[in-house]
């Protein structure tokens, strides 16, 4: 996982191939486990689960910057204690190396999670 957080994903306007699914598989061992292929091998998704709203909230914020960061947006659900994300490049019809990256850095966004009850909190 560390080679795609060091990479910075690339405008991408059509013009280039979907990665192939054999492409796709090996990329998919960089990342969490819990990333899911389709079946096409045109996107990939994964559910982060939450203890509560204002940590699921925070999360999907946070994704959301990395996704703004790296202008490659993906589609987000979200709900009290989950979120899932979903990447696929849509001017190509399938995926990219821009999807690989940006599930790497939300990955590394989940897993530095700050414990709530470490945070301080104006609301009581």
């Amino acid at each position: 996982m560390t080679d795609l957080l060091k990479k910075r994903c690339q405008p991408c306007e059509g013009g280039v191939e979907k990665h192939s699914a054999e492409k796709a598989l090996m990329l998919m061992g960089s990342l969490n486990p819990n990333w899911r292929l389709n079946e096409s091998a045109t996107q990939i998704t994964r559910r982060f689960e939450f203890a509560d709203y204002h940590r699921t909230m925070a999360f999907v914020n946070a994704a959301a910057w990395v996704a703004h960061c790296e202008d490659h947006h993906p589609m987000m659900t979200h709900n009290y204690n989950y979120c899932e994300v979903s990447f696929w490049t849509h001017a190509i019809g399938g995926l990219s190396d821009n999807d690989f990256i940006c599930a790497a850095k939300i990955d590394q966004v989940f897993d530095q999670q700050i414990p709530a009850e470490g945070v301080a909190c104006a609301v009581a």
